[in-house]
């Protein structure tokens, strides 16, 4: 009896089986696929750049390969086996694509550039995403009420004000440096843009909460949960940097045979910190990002030379694939129209909103800090527009808008996510691609930028350490306003933070001693020091 069941059952054992082996030979046709074109956008974003070819950018060579292969796929009707092969998983792409992109947009900041600039920095990226995403929001929550956009309630407008207001600006940057662009101008758009990413999670995150718990009737709650959102993912990220800065300051990994540990520790800690403030109900993204900033200012030099080698290749590596993967998925699902494209004006007019938005955020914020610069001191007019034409969206507008489809009801987030996806194309095109020729047009490249010598002549005048710009001020002019006053000293606290980090932080935290220059552990010229090397043509090392 039993031998006669056996027999019966082995039919289906050799089906399952059968299937087993048609689902292996799938995913390996897909997995093969995904490979061939990581390698086709790299070998292209390196011809691109040999042959100095900027209307094509690498960041839009992956989307236009993935647009090309979910194209043929269309064409020759296996739709279906490539949306199979192309399953991307929301947690897949928080988990294991988007870290390792945050973490060396920190981990490749340069101390020097970014802090001369800092208090620009923070003001654009704080206050400006704050000023861009309320503006987003407003206006296509006014545009609703006009019939002119497909109507949202006021706290999903806000949601997607606050997730497209995440720049990416990873093909100006590139381009930036093959030109020569200013190294504050660099500066100004690479660090906005690393911290805006945390504002921006921070305030979706808000966002969202105060809809799934109705209590966004008093405004000061939500400033102080955003506050307490960001605040909280940000000591997360910094205190697990500055663990590891002693340990490996104590620890004494650096000999020859404990190489291999010493790298594997750092490079768990990125992760440590991401699922740590996940944990606690914090935002990992904004946690990861700060503890790249806090590894490479201190922790990175307690390394080995073997080790800093390494390490800094290895997440050049992660992000560069990670960045390009993201591109190609972006691409071939555009092209598999998996969108919803119902409400095309709302997509219309969600692009002129934000190029509204970002107008608002850089022209605002440098009319607030040119009110605390000495005339000689003040960013110029070209370079506010290139801040403006920089506003590029790319990953991590993408993820909130995939996160925006679970988090929002049936049509809201898909089509939130159709206007993302249709924006992060549009700007990586159009914006990307016509880059080198707005750089020129406003003479803020190369030798034509007149604007450079002004920096360089207020650096060297201030003769201390901390490469601060603008800190001698004319005592005479700057009683005219309180308000301007109030500016200056807040300015002026960025040095007292400098005298901290170099008088104490940096002893405790580090082997070398406050006095030594950041130039000894950091070789690399600062365009190319601060390159967020994750596009898939960078392959190079331009000096």
């Amino acid at each position: 009896m039993e031998t006669g069941v056996a027999v019966a059952a082995a039919p289906h054992v050799a089906s399952a089986t059968g299937s087993g082996t048609v689902e292996e030979q799938a995913a390996g046709v897909g997995i093969l696929l995904q490979i061939s074109m990581l390698v086709l956008s790299f070998v292209l974003g390196h011809i691109l750049r040999r042959r100095k070819f900027y209307y094509i950018p690498e960041a839009s060579g992956s989307l236009l390969i993935g647009m090309i292969v979910g194209g043929l796929a269309n064409i020759s009707n296996t739709q279906k086996s490539i949306r199979r092969w192309f399953n991307f998983r929301e947690d897949f792409f928080l988990l294991f694509l988007l870290p390792p992109i945050i973490f060396q947009s920190g981990f490749s900041l340069a101390p020097k550039p970014f802090f001369s600039n800092f208090d620009a920095i923070i003001t654009f990226a704080i206050l400006g995403t704050f000023i861009a995403s309320i503006v987003t929001g407003l206006l296509v929550y006014l545009g609703g009420l006009l019939y002119i956009v497909y109507r949202l309630p006021l706290v999903e407008c806000m949601m997607f004000g606050a997730l497209v207001s995440a720049t990416d600006p990873v093909t100006v940057l590139s381009i930036f440096q093959e030109l020569g662009t200013d190294t504050n101008l660099y500066a100004l758009v690479f660090g906005e843009s690393v911290l805006n990413d945390a504002v921006a999670i921070s305030l979706y995150r808000t966002m969202a909460s105060i809809r799934t718990h109705h209590s966004g009737k008093n405004f000061f709650l939500v400033i102080l949960r955003f506050l307490e959102n960001f605040v909280g993912s940000m000591s997360s990220g910094i205190g697990v940097g500055l663990i590891s800065a002693l340990l490996f300051k104590y620890a004494a990994l650096g000999v020859e045979n404990l190489h291999n540990l010493e790298s594997c520790l750092f490079v768990l800690f990125p992760y440590f910190s991401y699922m740590l403030a996940e944990g606690i109900g914090l935002s990992g993204i904004v946690s990861i990002l700060f503890t790249g900033i806090v590894m490479k200012r201190y922790t990175f030099s307690n390394l080995s030379d073997d080790s800093q080698r390494f390490t800094a290749r290895f997440f050049h590596l992660l992000s560069s694939l990670a960045e390009a993967f993201v591109f190609i998925y972006m691409g071939v699902d555009i092209a598999m129209e998996r969108q919803s494209w119902s409400h095309i004006g709302f997509i219309f007019f969600s692009i002129i909103f934000i190029l509204l938005a970002r107008a608002a955020n850089v022209f605002s914020c440098a009319y607030i800090l040119n009110l605390a610069r000495p005339p000689h001191c003040q960013i110029p007019r070209q370079y506010q527009q290139a801040l403006w034409y920089s506003g590029l969206r790319g990953a991590m507008a993408f993820a909130l808008a995939l996160q925006s489809v679970h988090d929002l009801p049936d049509g809201h987030g898909e089509t939130i996510f159709t206007a993302t996806t249709s924006i992060v194309v549009l700007t990586v095109l159009l914006i990307g691609g016509s880059t080198g020729t707005m750089l020129e047009a406003l003479q803020v490249v190369g030798d034509s930028n007149r604007y450079r010598q002004l920096y360089e002549l207020q650096e060297n005048s201030n003769g201390n350490d901390t490469g601060y710009m603008g800190q001698n001020y004319d005592e005479g002019a700057s009683t005219s306003s309180k308000f301007r006053s109030k500016l200056r000293d807040l300015r002026r606290s960025t040095s007292s933070f400098a005298l901290l980090d170099k008088n104490y932080l940096t002893p405790i935290f580090t082997l070398r001693n406050g006095d030594c220059d950041d130039d000894t552990t950091e070789s690399q010229s600062p365009n190319e020091e601060l390159t967020v090397s994750r596009g898939p043509g960078d392959l190079e090392v331009h000096d």
